[in-house]
């Protein structure tokens, strides 16, 4: 399933909010830029086609929305096309990338080292 970053935005904020109207993802995004009702209406009425949210109930006259799909589904669908577009495929320069741009206190390197560890074939 294939996701426009507006739309990828709007799935993170209902996995956050979920279960939800779209006035009430409407309000949320509205905080942090100017978007019209009638947007965040199409791109749920986008993401329904899609099979990303699904219907779930009824408040009043509108409807609450729930996502259909896992966020971990959507982020193993996306790595690989981001990878190749920022990174040319190489998941050393992503990883290192990220590793070089974040603050990591002793807790997130000891963290990485095990994931490293348990990573590693056996010899």
């Amino acid at each position: 399933m294939k996701l426009s970053e507006f739309e990828l935005d709007v799935m993170q904020l209902l996995w956050q909010q979920e279960p939800c109207t779209t006035a009430q993802l409407h309000e949320h995004l509205a905080k942090t830029r100017k978007v019209a009702y009638t947007t965040v209406k199409t791109i749920i009425d986008r993401l329904e086609q899609k099979g990303a949210v699904q219907r779930c109930g009824q408040q009043g006259k509108a409807i609450i929305y729930r996502s259909a799909v896992a966020q971990s589904t959507l982020s193993d669908q996306a790595t690989p096309g981001f990878m190749q577009r920022f990174f040319g495929g190489d998941s050393r320069s992503l990883i290192a990338h990220f590793i070089q741009q974040e603050q990591l206190n002793d807790d997130d390197i000891q963290y990485l080292q095990n994931l490293l560890k348990d990573k590693k074939p056996a010899r």
